[in-house]
């Protein structure tokens, strides 16, 4: 339900809904958060999108969710192209994120999104950008609409870390790393 602010409830009894709301999206914003780049392709188009709501939802079969507002170019190339990728960025390229949270341009020429170099998937052909220290791709196993999102559940068809021997501990980048923030 959404009030005439603009709030989104449902609000426990007898409190302040504006008060509530500030209250509660602080909260959220503590949860753990990682920040990825999920990679959509159908047809000649590709893109490039920051998202932080991703996770593996299934270990047998290997089932990993994104979550995608309806309006975003890459929601319509995942819906055409049935796949994606999910990359994972190394914690001191936080700034990387930013040049993706619009609809990517593509230079075929020079393999690059938004002047950054980028690889098709081998199974999906998916991009993946090419500074990624792991990634996955994922055929689109179902589609789960949430209202302003659609959660894409994908099964995992290939995965691959940039150097699996030098990371072992690697630490990839977290919402909590920048100053982006999801509204809660």
């Amino acid at each position: 339900m959404t009030t005439d602010a603009g709030l989104i409830g449902p609000f426990p009894d007898g409190v302040d809904p504006e008060s509530y709301d500030r209250v509660r999206r602080r909260v959220l914003w503590t949860m753990p958060t990682g920040l990825y780049l999920v990679g959509s392709v159908a047809g000649d188009e590709r893109n490039l999108m920051t998202a932080n709501l991703a996770v593996q939802v299934c270990v047998n079969p290997k089932l990993v969710g994104v979550a995608v507002e309806q309006a975003a170019r890459t929601h319509a190339l995942i819906e055409k192209g049935n796949c994606f990728s999910l990359a994972m960025i190394d914690r001191d390229y936080r700034a990387l994120v930013r040049k993706f949270v619009k609809p990517a341009e593509d230079d075929r020429a020079e393999r690059t999104l938004n002047g950054l170099s980028y690889f098709d998937a081998p199974v999906t052909g998916a991009p993946v950008l090419s500074s990624a220290v792991a990634y996955i791709e994922c055929r689109l196993d179902r589609t789960i609409p949430l209202g302003s999102h659609t959660l894409f559940i994908g099964e995992v068809v290939n995965a691959a870390l940039d150097d699996a021997e030098a990371k072992e501990d690697l630490q990839v980048l977290r919402i909590e790393d920048t100053r982006m923030s999801y509204g809660g």
